[in-house]
């Protein structure tokens, strides 16, 4: 059985996909923004955004579908850390509840 060797950078849980793919946030004032969800693992995302946000700021994540045959990615997200960048502001989140 042949082993799979990861770069020590690489060793989590969980791989990151890369998505780049709009994604719809609401905070819990139910304000909505757009955001580029630019990766995605099993417990987390990172979220690229013309808004800052607060460390600890619940939002719930809308990720659409591009197949008609499966339904939108939805969660409940955990701002972890939140840094200016070109683009705005890069968001790590933690999924905290998977909706759909």
């Amino acid at each position: 059985m042949a082993s799979i060797m990861r770069d020590f950078s690489e060793k989590r849980d969980f791989y990151r996909m890369q998505v780049n793919s709009e994604v719809r946030l609401t905070d819990s004032n139910g304000n909505q923004f757009q955001g580029v969800c630019k990766d995605l693992s099993g417990t987390g995302m990172q979220i690229q955004s013309e808004r800052a946000f607060e460390e600890g700021a619940e939002l719930h994540a809308l990720l659409p579908s591009s197949n008609d045959k499966f339904p939108p990615f939805e969660s409940q997200v955990t701002v972890l850390r939140c840094t200016p960048s070109a683009e705005g502001y890069l968001l790590g989140t933690a999924i905290t509840e998977v909706k759909r």
